[in-house]
């Protein structure tokens, strides 16, 4: 799972290296260039003048808080249920 953020894609400066994968017609996803984490994606088809970016890669992920769930047609049932599941600061038992 990722949380994706979108914003116009014209107010949007990327300074860093970054390497892209067309994986599928018209969407391109972007990776840093030097350790392959996922940040953006884009598909004009789809978002017109959006880049979305993962949330996880900014610096303060909890300064934007998701605001809805998208693209849940084929979510995995379980997913409703996580929270009940035991929680970790780290892995288990360590």
């Amino acid at each position: 799972m990722v949380a994706w953020m979108a914003f116009a894609a014209d107010v949007v400066r990327i300074t860093g290296k970054t390497a892209s994968y067309q994986s599928s017609p018209g969407t391109t996803r972007m990776f840093c260039a030097n350790c392959g984490t996922g940040l953006f994606y884009v598909n004009e088809a789809v978002l017109p003048g959006l880049i979305d970016i993962q949330s996880a890669t900014l610096d303060n992920p909890n300064a934007m808080p998701p605001n809805a769930h998208v693209q849940i047609a084929e979510r995995l049932d379980w997913t409703l249920t996580m929270n009940d599941l035991p929680m970790f600061q780290r892995f288990p038992g360590g």
